[in-house]
């Protein structure tokens, strides 16, 4: 319309030259859900509320218990029990070790064991970047004593399934948040974890904006040949809705996110030094400086030695202590893989793009497995003709290391979404374009704006297709954007207010099977 001038007078009149543009969402925006120590900050709580970070420090404002300044030990965030328990014979599976002709397994209380920290730690480690945070709870107390033997599932009881669907229930309301960890779900009774990952992938499915990374109950301890047991069992608990929304990694990876003095004799037995001294001073290997410096902690003299100092002067006293710490080491550095795959997904996505697989990479702290799987045994992970249900296997290869070996979500029989980049791209380009018709709600449905969304829509993707995000020599190979009167809405959509887009694209995918042929020739004449 025409303003109306009554002055006489210069007048300007902005035209906008160009139209609305898409911005890009974030594509790697994980949320950990779990226990810490503490959720507080400046007074406030922030138990079971959702918390935006963008570094381990601000994790550490908000979720870690202070420190006093030195020279006093730094406070535990974390502190697992573990209990050395006598055995008749060599254990045949799990952690063990000998000691004077005898053989003792270290064995976890399971109320003391927690993923969350380390997780995210691992995270971090990994190149991660904004995450949230959902904190359900404090750490519960311990049971006292040690798991029954190490093939029984190490199961939390202060990890609770109501806990965490809470926090998942906090999450249909905040979506920028595209993955989905939570760590200690393998914590849980196998009842119950079916439960979670069920809620989880109804939820991404509804929400449409992430996807849900999975760990498998006994991936940290997999027996080397009943583990397709509990392959099976994971796959028949996770149910058929949204199964192309889940991404399952196997197995655990012994990391070495946990370091020297972050372990020690408080983390055994309780705390109880009696338990431990036998060990470390016996009638048939008698060591006088171990049994002096375990009296000076049961019996602290005026001026006491920190807990780091004694844990130093055992550990050079008696390579028994050594041993035993490093066994137990080993074992609280086995970690389930999900929070090192966020990060891996943050590097992934921030250098090659959304679109490329986060696949035949390694992971940084990764130092051992707990099984190395071979190529036929990941056969029936990659591929299930039954369920159809593929698994990524972490594996190692020589010369190499450590490498995620697998771009498959759980919905592995699908054309559509049986790979990882696939589903993801098409989240980012489907919630990108979303946002940004956002501008045009209430904008009046004629050609103009019919003409505005469509240049909106397919200079995104043209950028899109310039990076490698699309297949295509040219960008009408690689998508199409239909919208108007006649070829996506009728009369009756303009009478209810419709306006109606068609996006067509095709997608990257990646070559999971290289296959290269041989063939001899006859010679040739020179």
């Amino acid at each position: 319309m025409l303003a109306t001038y009554s002055t006489p007078g210069v007048y300007i009149n902005e035209v906008n030259a160009f139209p609305n543009s898409v911005v890009p969402i974030a594509t790697a925006v994980p949320v950990f859900i779990g226990y810490t120590p503490r959720a507080d900050y400046e007074g406030k709580s922030y138990y079971n509320k959702p918390v935006r970070i963008t570094s381990f420090a601000e994790y550490q404002a908000y979720f870690s218990l202070p420190s006093p300044p030195a020279p006093a030990d730094a406070t535990r965030q974390y502190s697992p029990q573990y209990y050395l328990v006598a055995q008749d014979k060599e254990p045949e599976v799990g952690p063990h070790f000998g000691v004077g002709g005898k053989f003792y397994s270290v064995l976890p209380d399971p109320n003391t064991i927690y993923y969350m920290y380390n997780s995210i730690r691992l995270f971090y480690q990994n190149g991660g970047s904004d995450a949230w945070i959902i904190s359900v709870g404090p750490y519960g107390p311990p049971s006292g004593k040690p798991l029954d033997d190490a093939k029984t599932p190490l199961v939390n009881a202060n990890v609770k399934l109501a806990d965490l669907q809470r926090a998942l229930d906090l999450l249909k309301i905040e979506l920028e948040p595209t993955i989905y960890v939570c760590p200690e779900a393998t914590l849980l009774p196998a009842a119950d974890n079916a439960t979670l990952t069920q809620s989880m992938l109804l939820q991404a499915q509804e929400l449409q904006t992430t996807v849900c990374l999975f760990d498998v109950i006994n991936g940290n301890q997999p027996d080397p040949i009943q583990y397709t047991q509990d392959i099976e069992a994971f796959r028949n608990s996770t149910g058929t809705h949204g199964l192309k929304y889940g991404i399952c990694y196997y197995p655990f990876i012994g990391t070495t996110i946990m370091q020297s003095g972050e372990i020690d004799f408080t983390n055994l037995f309780g705390g109880d030094i009696k338990q431990l001294a036998p060990l470390l001073d016996n009638p048939t290997s008698p060591n006088p400086v171990a049994a002096k410096i375990i009296d000076m902690i049961q019996n602290p003299p005026a001026t006491p030695l920190t807990t780091s100092q004694l844990h130093a002067a055992l550990t050079n006293a008696s390579k028994t202590y050594a041993l035993i710490i490093k066994q137990v080491m080993n074992v609280a550095n086995l970690l389930p893989p999900s929070g090192a795959m966020a990060g891996v997904y943050t590097v992934n996505d921030n250098t090659a793009g959304v679109w490329n697989s986060p696949a035949n990479t390694s992971i940084v702290g990764a130092a051992s497995l707990p099984i190395k799987l071979t190529d036929s045994q990941q056969a029936n992970l990659n591929v299930d003709a039954v369920s159809g249900k593929s698994i990524n296997a972490i594996r190692f290869f020589n010369g190499q290391g450590i490498l995620v070996w697998g771009a498959r979500t759980l919905d592995g029989n699908s054309l559509d979404w049986r790979y990882i980049s696939v589903r993801r791209t098409m989240i980012f380009l489907e919630q990108s374009v979303k946002l940004a018709a956002r501008a045009y709600v209430f904008a009046l449905n004629n050609a103009n704006t019919w003409a505005a969304v469509k240049s909106m829509i397919s200079s995104f993707l043209t950028d899109v297709w310039k990076q490698g995000g699309l297949l295509g020599a040219k960008p009408n190979d690689a998508f199409s954007v239909s919208v108007g009167l006649g070829t996506t809405m009728t009369a009756e959509d303009l009478l209810n207010g419709y306006m109606r887009v068609t996006v067509l694209v095709c997608v990257v995918r990646p070559a999971e099977f290289i296959e290269i042929t041989f063939q001899q020739q006859m010679a040739k004449s020179g």
